[in-house]
């Protein structure tokens, strides 16, 4: 059984027909709305590098991914996300205090999981997970400020996204190697490599959601030019753009009145003529590429890395 179909299980039996039904039916159906299921695995993955026991990593992976969610569920109330995994986000379905409340449990109920680790390891989990739960949020917080800020640089959202997107990634990765009794150096380099791949990660869904397909993507794309949000795409082009350019792009973020659809055309239209997308996936290999080297610096046989080359080399080329 592969990590992924291993995880996918675990979570399929998770029991959320609990009352009250308000709090617990929102959480079930974020929960079974699918995904990638990439946190989780990548902490069974990292065990299983180690020879580790899966049954004794498994309540970290699932407490990440019930953490995941959590992000999610308030993320979409704060974004004003009406579409999640091809599905109408919770606050849509039902209301944005639902989805609060909701999200308040599911992360009470990540830290329950979590509280089942194996006691001789719990504390320094307990220590990375605070650590990368406190940096989400301080990420989250980066991104709402950078909503009304006009100093933003790529570098700034680089590092947001480091923060907000990345640092799961390598907590999933360095948890479960940590779990089954690797040492520093190798739960590093593990770390660093789900850093540059989180960050490969982010800026392929900042390309897709220009460029992708909805019906692949999982949810409306265009959304980041509707909401003006300072993505790399964004960055990039007002960095490359002609004063002229700048200024009409400018005109077209701010402007309320035009048609959504005509809007999101005329704004890809000057990120294709300024070539943003070839300098997005220049960024996007480039984060790959140190990636695919920290794995060069891990004990394990090429063999046991395998699966992590052709995962940072998957995330390149997917479609959602």
């Amino acid at each position: 059984m592969t990590a992924t179909e291993y995880v996918q299980q675990a979570i399929a039996e998770l029991d959320w027909q609990r009352e009250p039904r308000g709090l617990y039916e929102p959480i079930g159906y974020t929960l079974s709305a699918g995904g990638k299921r990439l946190r989780p695995s990548l902490a069974v993955i990292a065990s299983d590098m180690f020879d580790g026991k899966r049954e004794e990593v498994l309540p970290a992976a699932l407490a990440l991914e019930v953490f995941h969610n959590f992000t999610l569920l308030h993320d979409d109330v704060m974004d004003k996300a009406s579409v999640r995994r091809g599905r109408p986000t919770v606050h849509v379905r039902w209301n944005e205090n639902t989805a609060i409340l909701s999200g308040d449990q599911m992360l009470i109920e990540a830290y329950s999981l979590l509280s089942k680790v194996r006691a001789d390891v719990l504390p320094e989990v307990l220590r990375l997970f605070n650590k990368m739960a406190t940096e989400i949020c301080e990420g989250q917080q980066y991104d709402v400020d950078f909503e009304t800020r006009d100093d933003v640089q790529i570098e700034d959202y680089m590092m947001m996204i480091r923060l907000k997107t990345s640092v799961l990634l390598a907590n999933a990765l360095q948890t479960g190697a940590l779990i089954a009794g690797a040492g520093e150096a190798d739960q590093t380099a593990l770390y660093n490599y789900g850093i540059e791949t989180g960050l490969a990660f982010q800026l392929q869904d900042d390309l897709l959601d220009v460029y992708g397909n909805p019906e692949t993507f999982g949810k409306a794309t265009g959304g980041d030019i509707l909401c003006a949000k300072k993505t790399f795409m964004l960055l990039t082009a007002m960095q490359s753009a002609s004063d002229r350019e700048r200024n009409l792009l400018s005109r077209l973020l701010a402007d309320k009145s035009m048609d959504s659809q005509e809007k999101i055309a005329a704004v890809t239209e000057i990120y294709t003529g300024l070539n943003v997308r070839q300098a997005c996936e220049e960024e996007m290999k480039k984060h790959t590429d140190i990636a695919l080297a920290e794995l060069d610096k891990l004990s394990v046989s090429s063999e046991k890395k395998l699966i992590l080359i052709k995962l940072a080399e998957k995330l390149l080329a997917r479609k959602e």
